[in-house]
Protein backbone atom coordinates (compact mmCIF):
# COMPACT_ATOMS: atom_id res chain seq x y z
CA UNK A 1 0.00 0.00 0.00
CA UNK A 2 2.78 2.70 0.30
CA UNK A 3 4.32 1.86 -2.63
CA UNK A 4 1.24 2.42 -4.56
CA UNK A 5 0.97 6.25 -2.45
CA UNK A 6 4.47 7.02 -2.98
CA UNK A 7 4.27 5.86 -6.51
CA UNK A 8 0.97 8.52 -6.28
CA UNK A 9 2.76 11.30 -4.39
CA UNK A 10 5.97 10.86 -6.78
CA UNK A 11 3.72 11.39 -10.18
CA UNK A 12 4.67 8.66 -11.55
CA UNK A 13 1.73 7.46 -14.55
CA UNK A 14 1.99 3.74 -13.69
CA UNK A 15 2.26 1.79 -11.21
CA UNK A 16 4.36 -1.39 -11.19
CA UNK A 17 4.14 -4.30 -9.24
CA UNK A 18 7.24 -5.30 -9.03
CA UNK A 19 8.87 -1.93 -7.60
CA UNK A 20 8.69 -3.90 -3.95
CA UNK A 21 10.40 -6.65 -5.24
CA UNK A 22 12.80 -5.07 -8.11
CA UNK A 23 16.26 -5.13 -6.99
CA UNK A 24 17.78 -5.11 -10.02
CA UNK A 25 16.72 -1.38 -11.26
CA UNK A 26 19.70 1.21 -10.97
CA UNK A 27 19.98 2.02 -7.29
CA UNK A 28 20.73 5.49 -8.35
CA UNK A 29 18.79 8.64 -6.65
CA UNK A 30 17.47 10.34 -9.91
CA UNK A 31 15.68 7.00 -10.64
CA UNK A 32 12.29 7.39 -9.68
CA UNK A 33 11.46 3.68 -9.37
CA UNK A 34 14.26 3.27 -6.60
CA UNK A 35 13.29 6.41 -4.79
CA UNK A 36 9.66 5.14 -4.75
CA UNK A 37 11.54 1.72 -3.50
CA UNK A 38 13.60 2.98 -1.15
CA UNK A 39 10.88 5.28 0.73
CA UNK A 40 7.90 3.12 0.58
CA UNK A 41 10.08 -0.53 2.16
CA UNK A 42 11.29 2.16 5.10
CA UNK A 43 8.27 3.78 5.54
CA UNK A 44 6.55 0.02 5.80
CA UNK A 45 9.10 -0.91 8.18
CA UNK A 46 8.77 1.47 10.52
CA UNK A 47 4.21 0.71 10.29
CA UNK A 48 5.53 -3.21 10.80
CA UNK A 49 7.67 -2.38 13.44
CA UNK A 50 5.01 -0.41 15.46
CA UNK A 51 2.12 -2.91 14.22
CA UNK A 52 4.40 -5.97 15.93
CA UNK A 53 4.01 -4.55 19.72
CA UNK A 54 0.15 -5.31 19.88
CA UNK A 55 0.94 -9.05 18.53
CA UNK A 56 4.34 -10.44 20.02
CA UNK A 57 5.01 -7.68 22.89
CA UNK A 58 8.79 -7.72 23.49
CA UNK A 59 9.29 -10.56 20.52
CA UNK A 60 9.12 -7.47 18.03
CA UNK A 61 13.04 -8.52 17.06
CA UNK A 62 11.70 -11.75 15.70
CA UNK A 63 8.28 -10.86 13.52
CA UNK A 64 11.27 -8.57 12.03
CA UNK A 65 13.90 -11.17 11.14
CA UNK A 66 11.02 -13.22 9.95
CA UNK A 67 9.43 -10.47 7.67
CA UNK A 68 12.81 -9.48 6.53
CA UNK A 69 13.45 -13.02 5.38
CA UNK A 70 10.10 -13.73 3.70
CA UNK A 71 11.18 -10.48 1.87
CA UNK A 72 14.22 -11.07 0.36
CA UNK A 73 13.05 -14.72 -0.60
CA UNK A 74 10.23 -13.14 -2.73
CA UNK A 75 12.67 -10.52 -4.28
CA UNK A 76 14.57 -13.50 -5.35
CA UNK A 77 11.58 -15.37 -6.29
CA UNK A 78 10.06 -12.37 -8.50
CA UNK A 79 13.43 -11.68 -9.86
CA UNK A 80 14.53 -15.03 -10.31
CA UNK A 81 18.04 -13.29 -9.21
CA UNK A 82 19.74 -13.29 -5.51
CA UNK A 83 20.65 -9.68 -5.12
CA UNK A 84 24.24 -8.83 -5.04
CA UNK A 85 24.12 -4.56 -4.87
CA UNK A 86 25.34 -3.48 -1.85
CA UNK A 87 23.13 -0.62 -1.57
CA UNK A 88 19.86 -3.10 -1.67
CA UNK A 89 21.62 -4.70 1.49
CA UNK A 90 22.21 -1.79 3.10
CA UNK A 91 18.49 -0.59 2.46
CA UNK A 92 16.74 -3.99 3.45
CA UNK A 93 19.64 -3.38 6.82
CA UNK A 94 18.27 -0.09 7.48
CA UNK A 95 14.47 -1.04 7.60
CA UNK A 96 15.21 -4.26 9.68
CA UNK A 97 17.03 -1.86 12.44
CA UNK A 98 13.51 1.07 11.71
CA UNK A 99 11.68 -2.02 12.36
CA UNK A 100 13.41 -3.79 15.04
CA UNK A 101 14.30 -0.30 16.72
CA UNK A 102 10.70 1.59 16.97
CA UNK A 103 8.99 -1.86 17.69
CA UNK A 104 11.30 -2.48 20.69
CA UNK A 105 11.28 1.17 21.87
CA UNK A 106 7.23 1.39 21.43
CA UNK A 107 6.74 -2.53 23.70
CA UNK A 108 9.82 -1.00 26.03
CA UNK A 109 7.75 2.42 26.88
CA UNK A 110 4.19 0.66 26.84
CA UNK A 111 5.36 -1.98 29.29
CA UNK A 112 4.88 -4.49 26.78
CA UNK A 113 7.68 -6.65 28.25
CA UNK A 114 7.13 -10.16 28.61
CA UNK A 115 8.45 -13.76 29.64
CA UNK A 116 10.41 -15.32 27.67
CA UNK A 117 7.38 -17.45 27.06
CA UNK A 118 6.26 -16.66 23.10
CA UNK A 119 3.21 -14.61 23.34
CA UNK A 120 1.51 -16.57 21.33
CA UNK A 121 1.85 -19.83 23.65
CA UNK A 122 -0.75 -20.41 26.51
CA UNK A 123 0.46 -20.15 29.74
CA UNK A 124 -2.39 -21.55 31.35
CA UNK A 125 -3.10 -25.33 31.04
CA UNK A 126 -7.07 -24.93 30.77
CA UNK A 127 -6.56 -23.97 27.06
CA UNK A 128 -4.93 -27.12 26.09
CA UNK A 129 -8.05 -29.70 27.62
CA UNK A 130 -10.92 -27.34 26.53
Amino acid sequence: MTCSVCTGAMGIDHFNWRIPFDHTAPQEFSNTDFLVHLISLEITCLICGLLFVPIGRSWVWDYSITVIGVHVCLCCIVTGVLPWMWQWWLEIGCGLILMVGFGQTLAYCTGSRSSSAHPLMFDNEEYYYS
